[in-house]
C-alpha cells in the first residue's frame, strides 16, 4: 500500500515555488502578545492619533491663540506625566518594536502574490515604520527640546512653524503625516477583522471603504494644519509669557453708573 500510494503522489518540480504557508492561529504568548500588539493599535495610540490630528492640529486653522490654548488644555490635564507614559509613550514603544519583531519574521511575497490585500499588509508595515520614525522625532522635537510648550504654550505655534518652514522637515512632516493615517486608517480595520468584529466578507469589503474615507479625512485635516502653518505670519518662540496669560479671558469691568 506504501509504494502504491507514494507512486500516486504528485511530483515536485525542483525550483519551483509551492506557494505561501497557510496561516496558524496563535497559541500561548505568542497569541495574547500579538492580541495586545492589535490592542494597543487601537486603545491608546490610535486614539492619540485621533486627538492629535483631528482635534489639536486643526484648532492652528483656527490661528495661533486657539492652538496655544489647546497645548495649555492638554499641559494642565491631571497627572499629565502619567498620562503621557502609560497612554502614549509605552504603548507607542510596544506596538512599534513587537510590530518590527513581526515584519522581521515575516516573508515579503508582494511580488509573487501581487494581490491587493498583500499590497496593503506590505503598506501597512512600512507605513508603521516610517510612522514611528516621525512620531518619535516630532514627539522629541516639540516636547523635549527647546521651550518647553507645557510650560509656555504661546510659543507653541511658532516652534511648529520653525521646522515646518524648512523644506526638507516640511516633507519629512508630510510623508509623515500620510503614514500615521493609513497605518491607523488601515489598522482599524485589521483590528475589525482580526477581533471578528466585523464578520463575513461583504461586510469586510464595506468597512475598508469606509477605513480608506477616513484615511483620506485624516490625511486631509492633517494636510491643512501643516498649511496653515506655513500661511500664517512666523511667530515668535517667547518663553518669557506665562502660560496663564493666554488661557484665561479678560474679564469684563463693570460700567458705573448702572
Amino acid at each position: 500500500m506504501a509504494s502504491a500510494a507514494s507512486s500516486t503522489a504528485p511530483a515536485i518540480t525542483p525550483g519551483i515555488k509551492q506557494g505561501v504557508a497557510p496561516l496558524r492561529a496563535g497559541h500561548g504568548t505568542s497569541f495574547f502578545l500579538r492580541r495586545l500588539h492589535s490592542l494597543t493599535g487601537i486603545i491608546p495610540v490610535g486614539a492619540f492619533l485621533f486627538e492629535h490630528i483631528l482635534i489639536s492640529n486643526a484648532t492652528a486653522i483656527s490661528g495661533p491663540e486657539a492652538y496655544a490654548r489647546q497645548v495649555s488644555f492638554l499641559a494642565n490635564l491631571p497627572l499629565v506625566f502619567f498620562l503621557e507614559l502609560f497612554g502614549i509613550w509605552l504603548p507607542i514603544a510596544y506596538h512599534a518594536l513587537y510590530g518590527f519583531y513581526i515584519w522581521y519574521r515575516g516573508d515579503g511575497n508582494v511580488v509573487e502574490y501581487p494581490w491587493s490585500g498583500n499590497w496593503m499588509y506590505t503598506a501597512q508595515r512600512w507605513t508603521g515604520g516610517i510612522a514611528f520614525i516621525y512620531i518619535v522625532w516630532h514627539t522629541w522635537t516639540m516636547r523635549f527640546t527647546g521651550v518647553d510648550l507645557h510650560m509656555y504654550p504661546a510659543a507653541s505655534f511658532g516652534k511648529v512653524q520653525a521646522e515646518v518652514f524648512q523644506p526638507g522637515l516640511f516633507l519629512f512632516y508630510v510623508v509623515g503625516l500620510v503614514a500615521a493615517s493609513w497605518h491607523f486608517a488601515y489598522g482599524i480595520w485589521l483590528f475589525c477583522a482580526k477581533w471578528g468584529i466585523v464578520p463575513g466578507e461583504r461586510a469586510r469589503k464595506r468597512f475598508l471603504v469606509v477605513c480608506i474615507c477616513f484615511f483620506f479625512l485624516l490625511t486631509g485635516v492633517g494636510l491643512a494644519s501643516l498649511a496653515t502653518f506655513r500661511s500664517r505670519p512666523l511667530q515668535p518662540i517667547d518663553s518669557s509669557a506665562p502660560a496663564m496669560t493666554l488661557v484665561l479671558p479678560a474679564k469684563v469691568q463693570p460700567v458705573e453708573g448702572r
